[in-house]
């Protein structure tokens, strides 16, 4: 019979020490908790306290967004230059790490990176991304326009034909001499965006030239047909389809993706540039037939180049329920109407998978119907502009779980991926980034209180320098707003040469207002006569 030995009082007290910190350690990892069994993409899904998803790289979303976006950017920054001299973003739309992929472009790539890196530049204030939007833009320019005699003149080829000719000349599926007028519209709108950065009106002729063509082009358009076509020849004008005859063709004639070009016929006319005229009636075309079709009846149509088949796509839909929110001028009951757009993308494309998460997923597109990491994240930023201008605290729940989800597909390096293992250069990289930066700009507590960020502005961000003593920035327009997530509250404020005063009303003209949080705090610029911007710590 084995004999019971009492513990010493040293080794009793050793133990229970252990049992201690054991303890303190479990709690305080239970908000950061993780499934051993479990993998997302690159890394083990780790939950709260409730099993409700959190970012892989931290419990913070404010830490873990910051980190996904720097790194995703490094990734595209030093990505390997391609035989004919070009990085590889510029020839492929697919990334592979031991060879080349023999896919083109995307056909919003460029517009779809000019678009995050704007917005990543007055986060970061880091000159290399505008050194890399004016590369893009200019390379693009000078190889991908239809021939000034065409029947669609000076707009951009989304595709090149020929992998490493350098040129942009077709359509992926079509081939050569077809283009696509929606992203035509997109990259537009890019173009009037860099002229207001730089001052280049290079940028804002070749807008320009661009819009006249959509603005000439636009008809009423019905159930069938949009206002402008999804694919062209614009040599000859001839829209066709991929399947001529048959019953259930694929008609090149419907797509809904025309926000952008909806935003550039605006931009020029504010600019007070071009044929405005006709703008605002292409516009007011265009927008009359989304609100009664695609809005409606919820046939949003084809989006990607690469669908052989009709499809309805959740990029083209959330696009414009955003564009509903932002521009409440344009639409009656717009509220309900984005929430519709939002719902119908959840009936329709809802991917229930990570439901246990929390995880409202969506899948692309009718076609197909796999989750993906830029149009969850879509969705989650979308979420957080209606939460923004709703109220709606469940709306701001759900949108916070899809962008963590989202993280996922980001491994430790930054190479961004597709749940299916494939890196595309838009859905990773340029259609990705820009739903985490507009997530902050709604909620500037989405981005670390440790550091300082210019997280929104009404206008262009044309030059942003941080350092510790103070922050420097201008706009392109001399009226506007701006919100800066800060480390600490400023002493002064100048717009030029006069000192702005704190105010918590904003019928004062130029003030600024202090918002303290726990740590640091946000912080609210108007000015109305100089864009120049200087606060002093």
């Amino acid at each position: 019979m084995k004999k019971f030995h009492p513990l010493s009082e040293g080794t009793y007290l050793l133990v229970m020490n252990k049992i201690i910190l054991a303890l303190v350690l479990l709690f305080a990892f239970r908000s950061f908790a993780q499934s051993p069994t479990e993998k997302l993409s690159y890394h083990l899904i780790k939950v709260d306290e409730k099993g409700l998803i959190l970012p892989w790289y931290s419990a913070d979303p404010s830490e873990a967004y910051d980190h996904i976006v720097r790194i995703v950017w490094d990734f595209w920054y030093t990505m390997r230059r391609d035989p004919n001299g070009l990085p590889y973003y510029m020839n492929h739309q697919v990334w592979t790490k031991d060879q080349d992929d023999h896919r083109g472009i995307g056909g919003d790539q460029i517009a779809m990176a000019m678009s995050s890196w704007r917005l990543l530049y007055q986060y970061l204030g880091d000159e290399r991304l505008v050194n890399n939007i004016r590369f893009m833009a200019d390379y693009y320019l000078t190889h991908s326009l239809t021939p000034v005699d065409s029947k669609w003149p000076n707009i951009p080829y989304p595709y090149n034909t020929f992998g490493y000719s350098g040129i942009y000349d077709g359509d992926m599926i079509l081939g050569k001499d077809f283009a696509q007028p929606d992203k035509a519209g997109s990259f537009g709108i890019e173009l009037v965006n860099l002229y207001k950065m730089t001052g280049n009106k290079g940028y804002l002729s070749a807008a320009v030239n661009i819009a006249n063509t959509l603005a000439e082009k636009t008809i009423e358009g019905d159930q069938d047909n949009s206002p402008l076509p999804f694919r062209v020849n614009a040599i000859t004008g001839k829209t066709g389809s991929i399947r001529e005859g048959l019953k259930n063709e694929l008609k090149y004639s419907y797509t809904s993706n025309w926000t952008g070009t909806l935003q550039l016929f605006n931009a020029l006319d504010e600019v007070g540039i071009g044929n405005r005229e006709q703008y605002r009636k292409s516009f007011q075309m265009i927008l009359s037939w989304m609100k009664t079709y695609p809005a409606k009846i919820n046939k949003w149509g084809p989006f990607f180049e690469d669908v052989g088949e009709w499809s309805d796509t959740q990029i083209n839909a959330v696009t414009f329920a955003c564009f509903i929110l932002e521009n409440p001028q344009y639409f009656e009951k717009g509220d309900k109407q984005a929430r519709s757009i939002l719902d119908w993308v959840y009936q329709e494309l809802g991917n229930d998978k990570w439901k246990n998460l929390g995880a409202k997923v969506v899948n692309e597109q009718t076609d197909y119907r796999v989750p993906g990491n830029s149009h969850t994240a879509r969705q989650g930023a979308a979420e957080l502009l209606y939460a923004l201008k709703t109220g709606d605290d469940q709306s701001k729940s759900t949108g916070i779980r899809q962008l963590n989800w989202a993280t996922y597909m980001v491994k430790e390096d930054g190479e961004s991926t597709y749940p299916n293992n494939e890196t595309w250069m838009t859905d990773g990289y340029g259609d990705f980034v820009r739903h985490y930066l507009r997530a902050i700009s709604y909620y500037p507590e989405l981005s670390p209180a440790d550091q300082n960020h210019l997280v929104s502005s009404t206008s262009v961000v044309k030059k942003l320098i941080y350092s510790k003593e103070q922050i420097k920035y201008e706009t392109f327009d001399s009226k506007s707003t701006e919100t800066l997530r800060l480390i600490s509250r400023p002493k002064e404020i100048k717009s030029g040469d006069t000192k702005l005063i704190e105010s918590d009303k904003e019928d004062v003209g130029e003030y600024w207002n202090w918002q303290p949080l726990d740590k640091g705090g946000i912080l609210k610029i108007s000015h109305q006569n100089t864009g120049k911007i200087v606060l002093i710590f």
